[in-house]
């Protein structure tokens, strides 16, 4: 049974513009790159297989929904630095070492504050065409 908070989060990505469901998915990642940080330093291999698990999914996800005919050299760099987080991401899995997930992090929150600066650039200029 679904509690209102539940309820709430399908909502909110249901209703969500794509923007928002770009950053909600690199928020999500994040998270989950540090949750699994946290469970190296508490030495936790269900959990930190568990959300690297979870990141890697979103930025499979993100890479998926890449369109190389409209995106050109965008989305080219784009799934290069996404396959770098999935090695990353394997590497951490695999050897337990915090400093590949480190490394994933840093590219993934420089990544989300572009789109949050690109979002943000792209709704002040569709309030002044309006």
């Amino acid at each position: 049974m679904k509690t209102g908070y539940q309820k709430y989060k399908v909502t909110s990505v249901q209703s969500a513009s794509r923007e928002k469901l770009l950053l909600m998915m690199y928020e999500a990642c994040i998270r989950f790159v540090k949750q699994a940080i946290q469970a190296i330093e508490t030495n936790n291999r269900a959990e930190r297989g568990l959300n690297i698990g979870r990141a890697y999914d979103i930025v499979l996800e993100l890479n998926n929904t890449l369109d190389h005919q409209v995106g050109g050299d965008i989305a080219s760099n784009l799934e290069q630095l996404y396959m770098f987080i999935t090695e990353q991401l394997t590497q951490a899995n695999a050897t337990g070492d915090p400093k590949h997930l480190e490394n994933a992090l840093k590219v993934l929150e420089i990544l989300h504050q572009g789109w949050v600066e690109a979002v943000a650039k792209l709704k002040k200029e569709e309030s002044v065409d309006r």
